[in-house]
């Protein structure tokens, strides 16, 4: 349940996903995930403390521990797209409902 706390904050999972590649440094991060400043800190700061993100030569990358991570999610990425091919507008349907 850690994890999926840590993961579940906003901008989290964005940021790792940025990381996949090449480091980056903060501002061309905050650019990517399109936040401000403040929040970026604050999540980078977590992710760093967890293992996932580390702070090195070229900017922020993941860790091997991140590496691992990316790999375990990949799953969930296939299951993503099918859901979003077979539900076009299932996020607004899902908002809809909340919504009543």
């Amino acid at each position: 349940m850690v994890v999926l706390d840590l993961l579940g904050r906003r901008t989290a999972l964005r940021i790792l996903w940025e990381l996949r590649g090449a480091p980056m440094t903060f501002r061309a991060l905050q650019e990517a995930c399109e936040t401000n400043a403040r929040l970026l800190n604050t999540r980078l700061t977590e992710l760093k403390a967890s293992g996932l993100v580390e702070h090195a030569e070229g900017g922020y990358r993941m860790t091997e521990e991140g590496q691992r991570l990316s790999v375990a999610l990949q799953p969930l990425l296939g299951w993503a797209k099918q859901w979003a091919a077979r539900n076009p507008d299932g996020v607004d349907a899902a908002d809809q409902a909340k919504s009543g």
